[in-house]
Parts: C-alpha cells; structure tokens; sequence
C-alpha cells in the first residue's frame, strides 16, 4: 500500500512498500503522487524493479554514466584510466541525448563518425561495448527502463560495415640477429641511463609486461625460493588484487636471477624497485632503437611473446607456463606457441633422458 505525506513545502511525498520493496518520490500535486505510486505497485507485481530516489534524478545518457562511476565507486571498483577516459569522451559526444534517444539509427551515426575521426575497429567496438556497459548497468542495478536491443543491432550494422572488430593477433618475434643488433645498440649509447639490454633479457626471461617489469620491487623478491611477487597484475576482470608470485627462470637464454643480481650492483635506497625507471621512457628508447636499426614492427610487448614461447620451446605445458605468464585462460596461450621447428631437438632430448 501507498502512503502520502504532506511535507511544510506543501509538497507531497509518496511512500511506496510493497512486497518487500520500498521506494519514494516527491510531487508538487498529490494526484501526480497517486498516480506514481500506482505506476510502482504494478512494477513490483510485474517482477519488474520500482523506480529508486537516486535513478530519478537521470534524465541523460551522461547521467547514467555518472550514475554507473559512483555505483563502481563505491563498492570500490573505480574506472581505470583507459576506461575512465572512454566514458569522458562518451558524455562529451552523447551525454546529453536521453537514454531513450540511443537508438540503433543514432549508434550507428557515432560509430561512423568515430570511424571519421581515425578510430579503428577496435577502438569503436570498445566504444560500444562502453555504452552498453553503462545502460545494462542501469537496467540491471537501478530498473531503469533502458532498452540494450539497440546497442546490439547497431553493432551488427557497424560489423558488416567493417567499421567495429576484434583485434588481430601478433605473432611477431625478434630474431637472434635482431636483439643481438639491440644490445650493441643499447650497450654502446653513452647518454642513456637505462639499462636497456638487461630489461629486454628480463622481459624475455620473465615474459613480464614492461610496466610490470618497472613496478617489481626488493620487498617482494625471495632470493631463496627464486621467486617474485607482481602485484596488481593486469587482468581483464580484476584490476586491482590480482597478486601472482611467478618463479625466476634460466631456461630462455637468460638468467632472470642473475639479472636481478645485477641491479642489486647498482641499487639505490630511496627507491625500493628492481627497476627504478619509468616504464615509459623504457618504451620510448626501444622504439627508437629500433628506428635507428631499421627493424620493422617490433613492439616491446613482442618481448613478452617472445619469452611466452620460449617456455613452450623449454617443453613447459600449457598449465605450466600459465604459472609465469600469469594467463588464467589457457586458451589465450595458444596463440603463443609458435615454436621454432629446431626446438623439437632440445624437447626430444629432455623426454628421452
């Protein structure tokens, strides 16, 4: 049952409980306020969620991103700064449409324009996959009557229009010749203060990331187990927590262990990370040794790849590698085993000891 309060305003307040549910609004008019809480009773007996105090205030898709950042907000879970920045650009160029105006017809003009604008395939479908984030948010958390449908037609229609895709898998590997080229080129600049050819070792040995290599820190390494802890690893679910301890190997051609030791030469106090270097000055110095070397599309992140299919070319199984890498779906390491056919020689050898 409904009850009606008249507030000193000479407003009146409809109070709504109901099956277990409660929900409140404020009308100039009591009739208005009748009406309303007919509306919500007959909500609730539909199964469908009332209309909460703190979702009327949405009028615009902005308002609906607002509303689904302070819902992650508070339960802890803050956008990350890619996606942060993806709802930034997604309440200048929507915000102000109401949810309902987000038609298939209206999705399919932004995906075109972001397409105009240099977007690829990829970047739209995140744009996208953002938008519906937010307004199934809406629907899921709040009951706000939002409709998804849309959103899934205008991704057929950008697909087939080639403008929204998943992104093509590398497969790039340096050659012997490529990193041997690296390290003269590292070890002989006299004005760099990074130790370029160590870290590439590292990344190899390690298949770390390059942010996660500059983030390791003294604290978490275990000389003794020959263990290291990378905390906040990236993963697409959790972002924050994901803690791995992964062991530090000699089976890549390098020696993770004997890398580190020689950092410790050079270690200083007021930094406790192995790597005390931000990782994107490391990103800027490989690509331009590469450009200075001539070597084509070799990225950083290759360097992970590379020390991912080393370990299956060690004869590690998947699940094993997995340990390192730190992938929790095997099936995202498949891509990784381009073995290189003379390592079925070492494999065969180890088997047959």
């Amino acid at each position: 049952m409904a009850t009606f309060v008249r507030l000193p305003s000479g407003s009146w307040r409809a109070v709504v409980r109901h099956k277990n549910k409660y929900v409140s609004r404020t009308f100039q008019l009591k009739e208005d306020a009748r009406g309303w809480a007919r509306d919500q009773e007959r909500a609730i007996d539909q199964g469908r969620t009332p209309v909460t105090a703190r979702s009327q205030r949405t009028q615009t898709f902005g308002d609906l991103i607002d509303l689904h950042i302070a819902d992650m907000k508070e339960v802890g879970r803050p956008p990350g700064r890619s996606k942060s920045a993806t709802l930034e650009m997604l309440k200048r160029e929507l915000g102000d449409l109401k949810a309902g105006e987000l038609d298939r017809e209206r999705l399919v003009k932004f995906g075109r324009a972001r397409a105009k604008e240099g977007a690829g395939p990829v970047t739209v479908s995140m744009d996208i996959g953002a938008i519906r984030l937010v307004i199934t948010h809406a629907a899921a958390v709040h009951g706000l009557p939002v409709q998804v449908e849309p959103i899934d037609l205008a991704r057929v229609a950008l697909k087939r229009l080639g403008l929204v895709g998943k992104s093509k898998e590398r497969d790039r590997r340096p050659t012997e010749d490529e990193l041997a080229r690296l390290f003269a080129e590292f070890d002989g600049n006299e004005r760099s203060t990074l130790p370029l050819t160590r870290i590439v070792q590292f990344a190899i040995a390690t298949a770390m990331r390059q942010e996660e290599i500059c983030r390791i820190t003294w604290a978490d390494f275990n000389a003794r187990t020959k263990m290291q802890l990378i905390r906040d690893r990236k993963d697409p679910r959790e972002k924050r927590g994901n803690d791995q301890r992964i062991p530090l190997l000699a089976v890549s051609g390098y020696d993770a262990m004997a890398l580190i030791e020689d950092q410790r030469a050079i270690r200083g106090n007021e930094d406790d990370r192995i790597f005390p270097y931000n990782h994107r000055s490391v990103g800027t110095a490989f690509r331009r040794a590469c450009q200075e070397l001539q070597i084509e599309d070799l990225h950083f992140h290759d360097l992970r790849h590379e020390g991912t299919s080393r370990l299956f070319e060690a004869g590690f199984e998947i699940q094993q590698v997995a340990l390192v890498t730190g992938h929790k779906d095997w099936k995202m390491l498949r891509r990784y085993t381009h073995l290189k056919p003379e390592a079925l020689h070492a494999i065969a050898a180890t088997r047959a000891a």
